[in-house]
């Protein structure tokens, strides 16, 4: 399987994967699908009560093979062009050429769309007939779908889901419009070229799907539909640029991980679209059984939310408002274990009530409460959008979740400290400790956080924030300079996946650098070498702090047998196994790029850098990076660090900025 011609961003190969899991996927803020598969997904529509809720799978038109009949020998390629948001599989036979092309409108985020388009190469005179075998039936396992009448030459059908998420909850409609297909085209002998356009459009009402349906006609009908898309991808790829000079299979990487999570994400100019989260495996996989079954965990605010954050603050902010909706939930979790505030379910889809089908989870694995603050945290550090906490319900959910912290606190006599216990930390080969490092430093760090907060909207600061944040357990040896997993963790003892080294990064704990070298050292080789693909991310991270550039690489380097090929899809586990399309990977692996090579770390006054290179890499370009109202394009070399204001907000104004150098010289960062 040959890759793009020296096209970082270009995957093409002359035969698909054996695993139909692998195939890439097509995906906008609302609907997306794999190709060659005949459902597809919508966002936040959930089929199935409490740990069953799932994707509901709706059926897709969108599934189907081209065929040449009668073709000799033809020549067929597969491509995903991660420029142009779009999949393509070519025939090239003697005398012409069929080309299906397939993607997840961007900016017409309830369209999708597939062409086929008939090239003759000679100059012959017959007809040239390509077949469409589709795999598509009009109805699904997860709605009750009704035929309605067609509009405007497409059939619609329309249904709700079979089963609410939680009793008495509401089921979500689901509305179809689609193209009918045939079973073969036909390019006429007196014509040379020519091209059929196929529209899907998927709404939660009849009058949205009309609406953008009737958008893609009009588009169709000026020969402009796929170039909208182009365009609008483009755009969204121009304004989230990351650029490396280094191995091609670092920088396919890096174009692979852009492409699958930029395709999560809301477009600019889409206030109207409610955002509903993003899971480990994106919204093209996630039917019952599969994916996590779709559920949103700290994967999205721990793993994929920084990058996010750095590049596309408005998406960010799409991601929190998500948390924000799902806050009753949270509360009503709490309740039912006996606590106050608000706990963040372990699984969540669209109620924020807990959807883990395996109870100890949600039981115990409640540092993903702290994980969700944490990305608040990062948000107003980095944009200070006060309107989001005053206005929006952020701080509802702040004061929410200390409240939380605080109730799940025990007072310890014998070591004067507060205690959490009976929790399961990020290492999952543990259950029912106390005292997880990581747990109790997150609860920590949303106290404080808190108490910032307040401080910064003028509210009174409740004094047991404050105390309990300065008095509570993060478990540490003394002798030998490390922070043990939990109370009682034996040195040796086997870890599924980072846990403890996120003490460093990105929770950034107060610690020496003797202490963050012997985490990692304690850590490294006691972590599941099969555990999921995140956990080296965060290593390399660790070692690039310290200025361990082979050792960083090394870790990284170990990301590269969770990348499948062709289409450069990960998997969660390097076997093989666990979730596909892995956005959670993707995310730590983007995290080293963002925030290990260039040393960026958001704190409460600034955002620092200091970069750090391994040997294979030359050059870094990240053409915008967000902060405080300003773009900046930020290039480093081996030689220089180069930062230019490329944009400033005017509404609200811009932070004016200054790069101060350790020296304590400081350069003002004007426009441009």
């Amino acid at each position: 399987m040959a890759d793009g011609e020296g096209d970082p961003g270009v995957f093409t190969a002359t035969a698909l994967p054996g695993d139909p899991r692998l195939l890439p996927t097509v995906t906008n803020a609302f609907l997306g699908t794999r190709v060659f598969r005949d459902i597809l997904h919508a966002a936040g529509v959930y089929s199935g009560a409490a740990g069953d809720t799932h994707r509901a799978d709706v059926p897709s038109p969108l599934g189907l093979h081209m065929a040449a009949p009668g073709a000799r020998s033809p020549a067929e390629s597969f491509t995903l062009n991660t420029w142009t948001g779009t999949f393509s599989h070519t025939i090239q036979s003697p005398g012409y050429m069929a080309t299906h092309q397939l993607y997840a409108h961007h900016s017409l985020v309830h369209l999708m769309a597939f062409s086929i388009t008939i090239r003759r190469l000679d100059g012959s005179t017959h007809p040239i007939t390509v077949q469409l075998r589709s795999l598509f039936v009009p109805q699904s396992q997860d709605l009750g779908l009704t035929p309605g009448p067609d509009f405007q030459g497409a059939h619609y059908i329309y249904g709700q889901t079979l089963v609410p998420e939680v009793e008495g909850g509401p089921c979500p409609a689901v509305h179809m419009l689609w193209t009918p297909i045939p079973q073969s085209l036909t390019l006429g002998g007196e014509e040379r070229e020519r091209c059929w356009e196929f529209l899907t459009a998927v709404a939660g009402s009849e009058e949205e799907a009309k609406r953008s349906y009737s958008a893609g006609l009009s588009l169709r009908a000026t020969g402009s539909l796929h170039r909208s898309h182009v365009r609008a991808w483009a755009a969204l790829r121009r304004g989230c640029s990351v650029e490396l000079d280094g191995p091609l299979a670092l920088r396919q990487a890096l174009h692979g991980c852009l492409y699958y999570l930029l395709s999560a994400i809301p477009p600019r100019d889409s206030p109207g679209v409610l955002f509903h989260g993003i899971s480990p495996g994106g919204l093209s996989n996630g039917t019952r059984g599969e994916d996590y079954w779709g559920h949103v965990f700290w994967d999205q605010d721990t793993w994929m939310f920084p990058n996010i954050l750095l590049l596309y603050p408005e998406a960010a902010r799409a991601i929190l408002q998500y948390r924000i909706r799902t806050l009753e939930g949270a509360r009503r979790n709490a309740q039912e274990q006996g606590y106050e505030g608000a706990k963040f379910p372990w699984e969540s889809a669209a109620t924020g009530r807990e959807v883990c089908p395996e109870e100890i989870y949600g039981a115990q694995e409640i540092h993903v409460t702290g994980d969700v603050l944490m990305a608040f945290e990062q948000y107003y550090c980095t944009t200070q959008d006060q309107k989001l906490f005053r206005n929006d319900g952020g701080w509802e959910l702040v004061e929410a979740v200390a409240r939380y912290w605080c109730s799940r606190m025990v007072w310890s006599e014998e070591e004067q400290l507060y205690h959490i216990r009976g929790v399961m930390p990020p290492d999952e080969y543990h259950s029912q400790v106390d005292n997880s490092a990581y747990t109790n430093a997150v609860a920590r760090r949303s106290l404080n956080f808190a108490t910032d907060m307040a401080r910064d909207l003028l509210l009174p600061v409740p004094e047991e924030w404050e105390d309990r944040a300065r008095k509570i357990k993060v478990p540490f040896d003394e002798e030998r300079k490390y922070h043990p997993e939990y109370d009682g963790y034996s040195p040796g003892e086997p870890v599924k996946q980072a846990d403890v080294v996120l003490l460093g990064f990105p929770l950034m704990h107060p610690m020496s650098a003797e202490v963050r070298r012997n985490d990692l050292e304690m850590y490294e080789p006691v972590t599941d070498p099969a555990g999921p693909a995140m956990t080296w991310s965060m290593f390399a991270v660790g070692w690039l702090e310290l200025r361990e550039m082979q050792r960083a690489w090394s870790q990284l380097e170990k990301c590269f047998s969770n990348i499948t090929e062709p289409f450069k899809v990960w998997v969660e586990n390097s076997d093989g196994s666990g979730a596909v399309n892995f956005l959670t990977g993707m995310g730590g692996f983007l995290q080293v790029i963002l925030f290990g090579f260039t040393g960026f770390r958001i704190t409460r006054s600034s955002l620092l850098f200091n970069p750090a290179f391994p040997d294979d890499i030359t050059k870094l370009k990240v053409s915008s990076v967000s902060y405080l109202g300003n773009k900046l394009e930020v290039t480093i070399t081996r030689e220089e660090i180069r930062m230019e204001v490329t944009e400033t907000s005017r509404d609200p104004p811009a932070f004016l900025l200054d790069a101060v150098l350790e020296s304590g010289q400081r350069f003002p960062l004007w426009e441009g």
